[in-house]
Order: C-alpha cells, then structure tokens, then sequence
C-alpha cells in the first residue's frame, strides 16, 4: 500500500481488493457516474457521484469543444457541492472511525477530490489505485485463468428442477454457482426474469468472480448444465473449460412430473399471455403452423400445464437429445431417476445428489447401480 501526502492527512492508496481487504473498509464509495456505476462496480460499494451523468456529460463536452481550463473550474464547482451534498447526508451520520475506500474510473481527479475531501474531515481515507479498471483487470484474469475447479454438473431435461435443487444443495451447506440466479435469466426462450433485467456481462462477471473466490478448492462445487450462453451474457472462459470436463449428475423425471414442475418455476408466465403468446411466437420457425396455433391455443384458454407437457415433448426434449449428441459430454452421467418433482422428492433427490458428489466418492459412468427410482408420489404410483 503507498500514499498521496495531502496537507490534512496522508491518503492511502491500495490495489489489493482481495474479499479480506475489502471487509475491512466501513464503506467502499464509487464515485463515478451513477451509469458507470450500474454497469459495474466493486462488491458491495454504495454509489456517491461526484458528477451525475449529465454533468459529467457537461464538462466533458467543455472540455472537448471549449477549453480544458474552463471543463476543469466548472467540473470543480460541480464536484464540490455534490461531495457537501454527500457529506451532509449520506456521511451525516459517520463516526470519526469511519474508514471509506474510495475510487473512481482510473484512479484520477474524480476519487482524489472525493478522498481530499473525506480526509479532511479526518476520516482515514484510501483510494483504489487504478480505480476500477484494476478491479476489472482483476477479474477478467482470475474468469480467464486456467486453474482448475471441482465442478459437478447437475445436468437434466427442461423442468427436471435442476435450479431448485442448487437452491437446496446451497441450503444444505454445498457449495454451488447458480448461472441462472447471476444472469437473471431461466436459460430459454421463456427464460428473462419477470422486472428484472439481466445485469451486463461486466457485472456478470463480477458477481461470479465475487462468488468464486470465496469457494474451497477442494470441495465440490455444483453448476447446473448450461450453454455457453445464458440469455445475452456469456459464460466466461474459465468456469466454461471446468464446466466442458466435469463429471454429471442427469436427474431423469417424466414428462408430467417435469410439467407440473414448471408452473411453479414460471409463476410469471400464465399471469403474463401476452409475454408467453411472444415466446410461442419465437418459436415458429422451427415447428409447423398447426403446432403454434395449437400451443396459442392452450396458452389462451389458460391450460398452461398441457401446454408446458406439449413444448415439452414437442421442443425442449428434442433439443436436448440432439444437443447432448452433439456436444458428446466428456464423461457419461451418474443417473439419478425421480417419479415426482414435488417438495419431498427434491429434497430427497438433494441427499442423493450430495452423496454421489462426495469427494471420497468416484462418480461412475451410469449403470444399473447408479439407477434409483425416486420417491413415490403421494397416493402410490
């Protein structure tokens, strides 16, 4: 760690953003612009611009068009009613304690001005050298990296539940990424999130390297099967290799099973006909007329589970066959079979899956002993 010597205080300066530096900071305040911002930031930092998106805009067109000298008095002025503003509300109630990291884009005026400012008030100021692009270089490499990981892939057909029992494996203490949850997207045509946007492949990025970084090394780490894709971000290089050769876990369930599965993991889609009519739409070009018509049909007359049976049998099993050949996975599935995907199921599924994913366990190729039938459903079946 090195320093700027202001005539308040020394501000230190810092490129360590391991989770352990970060934790020690009471706030880490990124004062860049509130759209730089919400493309991607540090875990955890709390927005306090300096200049908002259209001052900054402002003073950069002054300092192109106009003159440097006078970008630079107005970007002053701005500067310091905004971090009086800040300091008289957000920081109002801040002890003399108080230890911020602060950081801008590079590391420049904007976070200088701001960490002067906090160290003047006697605050134990640090700044990011570099700013955020030394976090995003930090990222980029370790999602770039070729270190391996112990993934275990929980692989399956549309509706076999797969991200519920992440959930429940994660409940159970394993350590699990959920693609999905970070990309804010489902992983199909019906797939984005009901009000709430996929974040941007840099903060994607973020919250993975965030979680990864936090995993022990040697024990299991569980990821539902995906493509390259999930939604519009793409699953970055390093989790992708570990995701290519890591064994499988394929939880096998019929198709009713996996039908009535879905109307609890689409809530939002039978409150939503015109959403689900435009993703039945988007399916056209790969099957007949009289199968769109047929599927509208159902979508309107609200009969949502044949519906969810039909794209079943008719497109997502098909997909997934002629995937799963073309892909040829490096190593052949453990088979867990279920007959039913309700709560009791899965949560016993989970203590299957855990127990085959033990690290003094070998995951073998599927045969007659990795074959179990699931709980009966209730009633008998």
């Amino acid at each position: 760690m090195t320093g700027i010597d202001t005539p308040m205080q020394r501000i230190a300066t810092t490129d360590d953003l391991s989770a352990q530096a970060l934790a020690q900071y009471d706030a880490i305040i990124d004062v860049r612009s509130p759209a730089e911002f919400a493309e991607d930031h540090l875990p955890g930092a709390i927005n306090l611009p300096v200049l908002d998106d259209d001052e900054r805009a402002r003073v950069g067109t002054h300092y192109t068009q106009v003159s440097v000298f006078e970008a630079r008095r107005m970007g002053a002025a701005l500067t310091a009613r905004n971090i009086a503003a800040h300091i008289d509300t957000v920081l109002a109630d801040r002890e003399k304690s108080f230890r911020p990291l602060v950081y801008c884009w590079r590391g420049g005026m904007r976070s200088q001005s701001m960490a002067t400012i906090l160290a003047a008030v006697g605050w134990k100021t640090t700044l990011v050298a570099g700013g955020y692009r030394t976090w995003r270089r930090q990222v980029s490499a370790a999602l770039e990296d070729d270190a391996p990981m112990p993934v275990i892939l929980i692989d399956g057909q549309t509706g076999s539940a797969k991200t519920r029992l992440l959930h429940l494996l994660a409940e159970r203490g394993e350590q699990v990424i959920d693609l999905e949850g970070l990309a804010c997207h489902r992983g199909s045509i019906f797939g984005d999130f009901a009000d709430m946007p996929q974040p941007s492949q840099k903060a994607f990025e973020t919250a993975l390297w965030a979680q990864l970084r936090t995993l022990d090394p040697d024990r299991p780490v569980y990821v539902e099967a995906e493509s390259r894709q999930v939604g519009r971000l793409r699953v970055p290089p390093r989790i992708w290799a570990a995701m290519q050769s890591a064994p499988r876990i394929s939880i096998q369930a019929p198709a009713s099973a996996r039908a009535r599965y879905l109307m609890t993991a689409y809530p939002d889609l039978p409150r939503d006909t015109e959403k689900l009519m435009a993703a039945i739409e988007g399916l056209r070009r790969f099957h007949p007329k009289a199968d769109i018509e047929a599927w509208q049909a159902l979508a309107e007359s609200g009969d949502f589970e044949p519906l969810a049976a039909a794209l079943i049998t008719a497109h997502y099993d098909p997909a997934y066959d002629r995937a799963r050949k073309r892909d040829k996975p490096a190593r052949k599935p453990v088979v867990l079979e279920t007959l039913d995907l309700d709560a009791a199921s899965l949560i016993a599924l989970a203590d299957r899956v855990i127990e085959t994913g033990q690290p003094d366990r070998t995951i073998r190729p599927a045969g007659p002993r990795a074959r179990q039938a699931g709980p009966a459903r209730p009633g008998g079946r």
